[in-house]
Parts: C-alpha cells; sequence; structure tokens
C-alpha cells in the first residue's frame, strides 16, 4: 500500500528567507507549505518565524502547536498526533508536520535520519511489512528540498507528530 500527496516542497535556505535565520527556519518553511497546501492564509517564512517564535536552535513543538493555533484561528487546530492519525491525515488528503529530535529524546546515539528537523510528512507506504514516511527534506545550502523516503521503525523514538485538521 503505497499514498503521497502531490505536494510543492520548498528550500528552508531559499532565497526569499532571511540569510540569518535560514539553518533553523525548517519549522517555520514547514508551517508555511501546510498551511499553503490546505488553502489557507500562508505568512511569509520569515514571518512564521517571528509568530511561532522559531529560535536559532529551532522551534519547540509546544511553541509551533501554540502559535500556529493562534495563526489559523478557530476553524481549524493544530496539535500533536498519533502515527496512526498522521496516517488518516494523510488519506484525507493533508500533509503533517513531523519533528525528528533526538536531543530532547535522549536519543544521542540513535542513527535516525535528521538529528533536529522539521519536515512536512506527505505520504507513506507500507512495504514487506515495514512503514515508510515520505517527507520533503527542506533542502539545504544550495538544494532544492525533496521527497525523501524514510524507514519509521530506526526513527520512530525520536518523531513528533503535528496535524493541522478543520476544527470538530
Amino acid at each position: 500500500m503505497k499514498r503521497v500527496l502531490s505536494f510543492q516542497g520548498m528550500s528552508q535556505y531559499d532565497k526569499s528567507i532571511e540569510p540569518m535565520l535560514r539553518s533553523s527556519a525548517c519549522g517555520p518553511t514547514t508551517a508555511h507549505l501546510l498551511l499553503k497546501h490546505i488553502g489557507l492564509p500562508a505568512p511569509s517564512v520569515n514571518s512564521l518565524y517571528i509568530l511561532l517564535k522559531g529560535t536559532r536552535i529551532g522551534l519547540f513543538t509546544h511553541r509551533f502547536v501554540r502559535n500556529l493555533n493562534r495563526l489559523v484561528g478557530p476553524d481549524w487546530t493544530a496539535e500533536t498526533c498519533t502515527l496512526h492519525e498522521a496516517l488518516q491525515e494523510i488519506k484525507k488528503g493533508r500533509p503533517v508536520a513531523v519533528k525528528f529530535d533526538k536531543y530532547f529524546s535522549f536519543e544521542f546515539d540513535l542513527q535516525s535520519t535528521f538529528a533536529y528537523h522539521w519536515v512536512p510528512m506527505t505520504g507513506y507506504s507500507v512495504e514487506q511489512g515495514k512503514l515508510y514516511l515520505f517527507v520533503h527534506d527542506n533542502g539545504g545550502p544550495n538544494r532544492e528540498s525533496k521527497l525523501r523516503k524514510i524507514l519509521y521503525g530506526p526513527n520512530h523514538s525520536v518523531l513528533t507528530f503535528v496535524k493541522l485538521a478543520p476544527s470538530k
């Protein structure tokens, strides 16, 4: 089984993003892309960096959720969710924010795909009993964002999922 949403990624190193913010703009870039994909007003990444209260060491999950909720208003809700809920969001056509964080999960020695990074998850597949997540990696210096297929198992202990869904 495989589901991958049509999705336009963006590099956190895009020329439109302030140079001094780029290395820690993965969270605001992910938020910008989610808002844009679901058709909500999407402030610039520079503005989201300020609105979401990003820092030089990254964007904490509670700030991402709390401040995204302030931005989207009462008709939408951002909240952390389980893997199962994240997969359901993909089935509904909505990408999910995923945070890789081996530092605050105290998994310092884990060989995770990313040490500390926010990315949009846009799909998944199950192959030979193993779950893979499709994420846009938000690019790098001199490189556009690309779609990556990541094995869930070795990364599961450092992942946090955040969905942005209509309020009930």
